[in-house]
């Protein structure tokens, strides 16, 4: 059963076992947070964890690498997560140009 999620006011779906990252790039969305000094677009980099660049608001807990997150049916993302939040979400750790 394919999952339904919330990305800036878009439905995304995912499929089961997906992450919320992958299911982000299949949808055609390559970035989902800017740096906080230069609003650089950032999106998956590494893609396994290591690196801080996926980071993105999921149900309101910041911070969390879209790479890792399983994707769930419901799944606020981005700022849909959090009422009143900007679209760019901040700045992570190891983000060269913070």
């Amino acid at each position: 059963m394919t999952h339904q999620m919330t990305f800036r006011g878009t439905t995304v779906a995912a499929e089961p076992g997906q992450s919320v990252a992958a299911a982000l790039i299949a949808a055609g969305v390559t970035d989902w947070r800017t740096t906080g000094k230069g609003g650089r677009p950032r999106g998956l980099f590494c893609g396994i964890g290591i690196c801080f660049d996926c980071l993105i608001t999921v149900d309101g807990i910041p911070d969390q690498r879209a790479c890792l997150v399983a994707a769930a049916d419901g799944m606020r993302l981005g700022a849909d997560a959090e009422p009143g939040a900007a679209l760019q979400d901040a700045c992570g750790p190891g983000d060269d140009d913070a």
